[in-house]
């Protein structure tokens, strides 16, 4: 990191979320969850990861302050997902050589949807884009985007150039693990159709061979009557008999999905970082759960 942009760092440190010695060491920026797990495994004691989405907020959602994307323009690594998941890089000046599209490679495997426009919590109207964007529900292509993350602070950091690696190798064994258990849940014999929450699961259903349908509910907010008769039309017509919430819902929701004749699991998709655990404990938990309620049925 060049000296202007160290004064830069030191003067804003003050007002996010980076410990003080980040003036320091490299930094490395992205616009969620996932990515920002990768990037603290790869770079360990040695990078200091910028994501400062506070956790009530949806990341694809979320708008950056100036200090915000100041520090962000400063970073030595700018990370983003990709496929249209967040819309302010596209508004933010950041700079070509620092900034990496970690889904850039595989337009050949990302899955297209209808835009759907609806309100959602306290984020207003907004539009799911035509270009499925959670991507790293397939841990397949989690592996790919790390491995980008990879490159990149390869090559804007050279001098940890060796500790990367072998960080990488550890990373990639966890999510090659949790590929693995999700290809286990798809071996399962006829398994039913699932119906979620929210339309966040695409690449979860196409990766692991899961038909997924899904509603616009948001899991802390009580369902309207009138949602929960779409619900059950849209059961009757799929035959799904699991639903997956993307957050721990109120009990009385989950008494009327058991009512419906639904099991019910709680999956985070995890765009924001957990109040508990990490990406690969929750996915770990989350898959387990998963499975478990297949073999219920």
């Amino acid at each position: 990191m060049n000296l202007t942009r160290r004064a830069v760092l030191a003067l804003i440190m003050s007002t996010v979320a980076l410990p003080v010695a980040a003036q320091d060491r490299p930094v490395v920026a992205t616009d969620n969850y996932p990515l920002a797990y990768f990037a603290e495994r790869l770079g360990g004691g040695g990078v200091d990861v910028l994501f400062t989405v506070p956790g009530d907020v949806d990341p694809s959602f979320w708008r950056p302050g100036i200090a915000d994307i100041t520090a962000i323009q400063a970073a030595d690594v700018i990370a983003l997902n990709g496929a249209g998941f967040s819309t302010w890089p596209t508004k933010a000046s950041l700079p070509r050589s620092r900034t990496f599209d970690t889904t850039a490679g595989l337009s050949d495997r990302l899955i297209q949807t209808d835009t759907v426009t609806h309100s959602h919590g306290d984020d207003g109207e907004h539009s799911h884009e035509a270009t499925a964007n959670y991507v790293w529900l397939d841990f397949e292509l989690a592996q790919q985007q790390a491995a980008a993350i990879a490159e990149a602070m390869t090559r804007q950091v050279p001098d940890l150039a060796d500790a990367i690696a072998s960080s990488r190798d550890d990373l990639m064994a966890d999510l090659a693990a949790l590929d693995a258990q999700g290809r286990a849940i798809g071996d399962m014999a006829d398994l039913p159709p699932v119906v979620a929450s929210h339309p966040r699961y695409q690449y979860l259903g196409a990766a692991y061979g899961l038909d997924i349908s899904a509603v616009e509910w948001d899991a802390n907010v009580d369902p309207t009557a009138d949602q929960w008769a779409a619900l059950e039309a849209l059961v009757a017509q799929t035959g799904a008999q699991v639903f997956i919430w993307e957050a721990e819902p109120a009990p009385g929701s989950r008494a009327r999905m058991a009512e419906i004749g639904l099991t019910d699991v709680v999956f985070p998709p995890l765009a924001n970082r957990p109040a508990e655990g990490d990406f690969v404990s929750v996915m770990q938990a989350s898959l387990t759960a998963l499975s478990e309620a297949f073999k219920g049925l």
